[in-house]
């Protein structure tokens, strides 16, 4: 059977299109009788507004494009949850694509939403990605563009964040509040912003402390699927290169998490021998043994403030045609648990 159009609801009640259009739309200039009768035959004839036509008519897809770097990873799939909350309160549909971290993959991503006439887009970028002319293309073509997490400083749009630094900072104070005088940083990739920015606190902290920084003390992570094999090995090698560590700074709890498997097969006391905190509050922080101290990154409300960024400026667009990108900053706190001890008493 044909869908059900306007025109067929219309003649049958022998009213107008326009009529029945805007009893649908509840408009104030039409009577309630008018209103309940249209709206009865609609239901009965099974009626579902021609969406393509609507879209067509408003320039709106009623769609969104959203890149993140992994699906199955806990922060990135809170961030999901708060941005499809908010994006189904509003109606629009969220094409949900995966990079795997990598540059040339977020590339044709970015190419095949921008194909698809998505009316804007949200990313958090690979690891990978090193030049951002695609990112500026989204802007060249006139689509709003926020990014989260994990973005690029010189691309001048909107992006939902937390400080970094100061989160790091605050995790490896903590470590030497409890006592800690060699620790170590188990590091994301070189290029990520909020990587580098990580970094950054764990050395400020340090030397803020008279505590000499140490190059040798740093391992790289690439953080991507094999993240708890990553944590395990540069677990062991810590204690190969280094036996005189107490404390390690981790970037990802998944790393953290394969690290204290590690520590605990080879007989180290966690947090008698070293203790670690971790980064993002992943629910399985507070479920391994001992629990992981750690760094609450509140990714289902960043995910929720990105969606709503990016539709104020979707409004925005249809008034006027510059936008002002602004910069979103959450508040981040450290979880203590088991896997540090008390803070020292002065």
């Amino acid at each position: 059977m044909k869908p059900v159009t306007l025109k067929q609801i219309a003649e049958i009640l022998d009213i107008s299109v326009t009529t029945v259009s805007k009893a649908l739309k509840d408009y104030p200039d039409v009577s309630k009788k008018t209103k309940g009768l249209v709206r009865d035959l609609a239901q009965t004839l099974n009626y579902k507004p021609n969406e393509f036509a609507v879209n067509l008519r408003t320039k709106e897809s009623k769609t969104i494009g959203l890149i993140i770097p992994e699906i199955v990873h806990h922060f990135f799939s809170s961030v999901i949850k708060g941005i499809i909350n908010q994006a189904e309160k509003k109606g629009y549909l969220v094409i949900i694509l995966q990079s795997n971290e990598s540059y040339d993959l977020e590339k044709k991503q970015l190419k095949l939403l921008l194909n698809k006439r998505v009316d804007g887009i949200l990313i958090s970028i690979a690891n990978g990605t090193a030049d951002f002319n695609h990112l500026e293309e989204v802007l060249r073509d006139g689509k709003p563009l926020v990014m989260f997490d994990k973005i690029a400083k010189v691309v001048n749009c909107s992006k939902v964040i937390i400080d970094d630094r100061k989160a790091a900072y605050n995790a490896t104070q903590h470590l030497i509040d409890t006592g800690c005088k060699r620790i170590a940083h188990f590091r994301g990739p070189l290029l990520p912003q909020n990587s580098i920015d990580r970094f950054l606190g764990y050395k400020k902290a340090l030397l803020d402390n008279n505590i000499e920084y140490d190059s040798s003390l740093v391992y790289i992570c690439e953080c991507g699927d094999k993240s708890f094999e990553e944590g395990k090995l540069n677990a062991k090698k810590v204690l190969e290169d280094h036996s005189d560590v107490d404390g390690i700074f981790i970037n990802t709890d998944m790393v953290a998490i394969g690290a204290i498997t590690a520590f605990k097969d080879l007989g180290v006391k966690i947090p008698e021998d070293i203790s670690i905190v971790g980064f993002s509050n992943w629910f399985m922080s507070s479920a391994i043994t001992p629990t992981l101290t750690t760094i609450n990154q509140p990714g289902y409300e960043m995910g929720k403030k990105a969606f709503k960024q990016l539709y104020k400026e979707l409004k925005t667009l249809k008034k006027e045609k510059h936008i002002i990108p602004k910069i979103i900053e959450l508040e981040t706190n450290l979880v203590e648990r088991n896997t540090t001890k008390p803070i020292l008493k002065n």
